[in-house]
């Protein structure tokens, strides 16, 4: 489970705020761009696994590198994970919720209380705004069972 102290959190709500009024802006020329081979990915748990919670996931990063929220550093952004949800908009910044996960200080993985059943996962990468990358930056969905 993650643990936010009440300061982080409020960073986290200041730049998600802004990113979201950047994005509310229509500026198509604030969107970071990504190099064509970058990829984001599942390093655990495989799809199709059947794991117990709390879950451990881990992420990778193939042809970018990660950055925290707010250091608008080229050909870097950080991840954002996508639980039982569509991926959002990519015109806007990724949301803020228990559906969207924000992993802002750079982090390259998290546990995870998850209830039993079938979840379906997706990382996003965004950039020091929480935008997506232009083209986005996106794994496959995996699906697993908790059980």
């Amino acid at each position: 489970m993650i643990r936010l102290t009440a300061a982080y959190t409020a960073i986290l709500i200041l730049l998600t705020g802004a990113a979201a009024w950047a994005g509310e802006t229509g500026d198509a020329g604030a969107k970071s761009r990504a190099p064509g081979n970058a990829k984001v990915y599942f390093i655990s748990p495989a799809d199709g696994e059947t794991v117990k919670s709390p879950v451990t996931v881990r992420f990778g990063l193939e042809g970018m590198g990660v950055a925290p929220a707010g250091v608008d550093k080229a050909n870097t952004g950080h991840h954002h994970l996508i639980i039982d949800a569509p991926l959002p908009d990519f015109a806007y910044a990724v949301p803020a919720d228990a559906q969207h996960r924000h992993f802002g200080g750079g982090q390259t993985e998290v546990s995870l209380e998850l209830a039993p059943g079938t979840h379906r996962l997706q990382l996003l990468l965004g950039d020091h705004n929480h935008l997506p990358h232009a083209p986005p930056v996106a794994s496959k969905v995996i699906t697993i069972t908790v059980e």
